[in-house]
């Protein structure tokens, strides 16, 4: 229960400040407050799975900073592919999309955020998760698990709110495709706009989510322009 209660802890952090780390972005970037993420409350998840990942199985290549950059690439980059991949199947939208990027995979991620991430890496294990363990294990073990406990309830319930608010998108992407039209998306986004607070904070969060059919609508359009285009002259 005391490992659990940990590594529980450390993962409500470090999904926090992936959270605010996107705040930021965003704030420089657009100049103004966008609550990001999938989730009501201030946290990214795949930020703190990312860490505890990291954490759990690069501890042998602590030593070898090269080994240690690479392999968190490798670890994060094959989180967010799977993570997009999976909320794409569950509710057949996009949520971000790097196809414009240079050097993309599926346009589920890009060198862009793989360096990022082999940096945040190696400062998670040298600096930031040292710091953080030697903080919560100095806490009465009582204090630590009655935090983690309050820490998963509060979890818990926001990722049942934020599952069943995510849902409708599915649902109002199904009724937009009776139109089959070229704005799909567009669609999408205005009828939730009219509708509560959180999806309102999720169109917000996500400004860019396209639907799955919309993506391979241009993809077929991409195919058919490089059918076309014609031959260079020898």
């Amino acid at each position: 229960m005391e490992t659990f209660s940990l590594y529980f802890v450390l993962f409500m952090i470090y999904s926090f400040m992936g959270w605010l780390m996107e705040v930021i972005v965003t704030l420089v970037k657009e100049h103004k407050f966008v609550n990001r993420g999938f989730l009501v409350g201030p946290y990214c998840p795949i930020y703190g799975y990312g860490c505890l990942l990291i954490i759990l199985l690069l501890r042998k290549y602590e030593s070898n900073l090269e080994v240690l950059f690479l392999m968190s690439i490798v670890i994060c980059s094959i989180l967010e592919y799977m993570t997009s991949l999976v909320m794409e199947k569950l509710f057949n939208a996009r949520w971000w999309d790097y196809s414009d990027k240079k050097f993309n995979i599926n346009g589920r991620v890009c060198l862009e955020t793989m360096i990022p991430f082999g940096l945040l890496g190696t400062i998670i294990m040298y600096i930031v998760n040292p710091f953080y363990v030697n903080l919560l294990t100095k806490l009465p073990v009582i204090v630590l698990e009655i935090l983690a406990v309050i820490l998963l309830l509060v979890y818990v319930v926001d990722n049942i709110i934020s599952f069943n608010v995510i849902k409708s998108v599915k649902d109002e992407i199904k009724i937009a495709k009776k139109d089959q039209t070229e704005e799909i998306t567009k669609k999408i986004k205005q009828i939730l706009a009219r509708k509560s607070i959180l999806h309102k904070r999720l169109i917000k969060a996500f400004p860019h989510i396209k639907s799955s059919d919309e993506i391979l609508a241009e993809l077929k359009k991409i195919i058919e322009v490089k059918k076309i285009k014609p031959k260079k002259s020898k």
